[in-house]
């Protein structure tokens, strides 16, 4: 798949962005580059391999993707904080409604 530069134009159009010639054309060779990427991806054959969770446990099994537990270190201090809002209910803060 590759675009054609109306393609880029019909783009920045539907995006309310405004490209010059010049910029549409370098728009238009980065995506038809990022295109050609995915064609090139997509050819690869990948039966038979499962997916990883974590890809770099794909070459360096031994790192430990944690660094430290996740453990609370900090106090509960909603009540504080909450004491001296405007309003709010249940735990959360109330604020104006602003879109109808």
């Amino acid at each position: 798949m590759s675009l054609v530069l109306t393609d880029v134009q019909r783009l920045a159009h539907l995006a309310q962005l405004e490209l010059t010639e010049v910029e549409a054309s370098q728009t238009l060779d980065k995506l038809n580059g990022i295109f050609a990427l995915v064609e090139q991806m997509r050819a690869v054959d990948t039966n038979g391999i499962a997916p990883l969770n974590h890809p770099i446990a794909a070459i360096q099994n031994t790192l430990s993707l944690r660094l430290r537990e996740d453990v609370v270190s900090e106090v509960n201090r909603r009540e504080d904080y909450q004491r001296v809002a405007p309003a709010t209910q249940d735990g959360l803060y109330l604020v104006p409604k602003v879109i109808e």
